[in-house]
């Protein structure tokens, strides 16, 4: 999800200051005449020193490379402007000039406070995450095969996001024609066949990988191909997960709610304890935004959730059990969510695409879900079976 939805207090950077001597005295450099003491007072209010404003620096990733113009990831807080301390001195004296007299500075105006900022348009996010919910669960509880089109869709689009980012940030070319049809197959054939028949499609995906990239030049073909088979991994083969969800007889669309909804509430928990009580960062270097107060945040809220779903949605489901599978999605979601931040990270990007408004790209959607579908998956099938 979201890195901005973890509260962390705003980062702020120090330069070394920059010594500069004060202008050298006028005495002497003025022509001597009747308006000398008029000219000497407005040539020094010309040479006087520029003052120094404090520079707030920039944050760098791992590779020292600074930030230059306002946060690049939506999990970095651009810092607040330092604001002058209470009966602190002048850095530099200004220049005086013939006349004896000295030119006023104008007096600093402290700075507002500044409010923290969620990073995205929240009114679009509600607004997007609301629509979204709502073709889910029409097309989860209407008819499973609209639902199982509605993965498909979101496979392929984000096959797409991800290797247009691989082309445009690190020149890798991983095919997306094998990688969109193998995709979908995938998922088909996770929900009419189970896992066995996910496991042969995304090998006959892989192998549709390497035969597609042999058509083009050599260089950088292991690359590409390492690329094409990871992408293959990471997006179709976990969705299928949820397709397996959906496959069971009895609860099928019970069980995928039960997943989506743990997982939206273990990033609403990191957000809204975060958010308030964030202090300390969980991994400044991958996600800065992230605290281990809003961990906390996601574990509690998931696994009070967890107990609900479990007890009020799944057949024979037990609240203690929703308790272990609350604590599971929260940790799984965290760990996905730090995943690709890495990946974008390494990308330089803040978003892996723009479709979404207030959300980014599709692929910004299903950093979360993605790890934790075979999670829940498999606690469901050891819970309450396979249906």
């Amino acid at each position: 999800m979201n890195d901005s939805s973890w509260g962390a207090p705003p980062r702020t950077g120090h330069r070394g200051s920059t010594d500069q001597g004060s202008a050298p005295s006028l005495r002497g450099a003025m022509p001597s005449t009747s308006a000398g003491p008029l000219r000497a007072a407005e040539h020094a209010a010309q040479t006087r020193p520029m003052p120094i404003v404090p520079d707030r620096g920039g944050d760098q990733d791992d590779q020292g490379a600074a930030r230059l113009s306002g946060p690049l990831f939506r999990d970095e807080q651009e810092p607040p402007a330092p604001s002058p301390q209470p009966g602190s001195e002048p850095a530099h004296e200004p220049a005086r000039g013939d006349a004896g007299t000295t030119p006023r500075e104008h007096p600093a105006v402290p700075s507002a406070p500044q409010k923290k900022r969620a990073g995205r348009d929240l009114r679009a996010a509600i607004g997007v995450g609301l629509g979204l919910g709502a073709i889910i669960v029409v097309s989860l509880f209407v008819q499973k095969v609209l639902f199982v089109g509605v993965i498909t869709v979101a496979v392929v689009v984000g096959l797409w996001e991800l290797t247009s980012r691989l082309a445009e940030r690190k020149e890798i070319r991983a095919p997306l024609v094998p990688l969109a049809v193998g995709g979908a197959a995938m998922v088909v054939s996770g929900y009419l066949r189970g896992a066995q028949g996910a496991w042969i499609a995304m090998a006959l995906t892989a192998l549709a990988v390497l035969l597609w990239r042999m058509t083009e030049p050599p260089d950088n073909y292991l690359r590409d191909v390492t690329a094409g088979v990871f992408a293959a991994f990471y997006v179709p083969f976990l969705a299928t997960f949820v397709a397996l969800m959906l496959a069971a007889d009895d609860d099928g669309p019970q069980r995928v709610l039960t997943f989506l909804i743990l997982t939206v509430v273990s990033d609403t928990g990191a957000y809204a304890v975060g958010w308030k009580f964030g202090r300390h960062r969980l991994a400044p270097r991958i996600s800065p935004g992230k605290t281990r107060e809003g961990l906390l945040g996601a574990v509690a809220f998931a696994m009070v959730a967890g107990a609900l779903c479990m007890h009020f949605l799944i057949e024979d489901g037990a609240w203690w059990q929703g308790l272990i599978l609350g604590l599971a999605v929260a940790v799984s979601a965290t760990l996905g969510d730090l995943g690709e931040s890495m990946i974008k990270r390494d990308l330089g990007i803040k978003d892996m695409g723009t479709l979404l408004p207030g959300h980014g790209g599709i692929m910004d959607r299903l950093d979360s879900l993605l790890p934790t579908a075979p999670v829940a998956w498999l606690l469901l099938v050891m819970f309450v079976g396979a249906g």
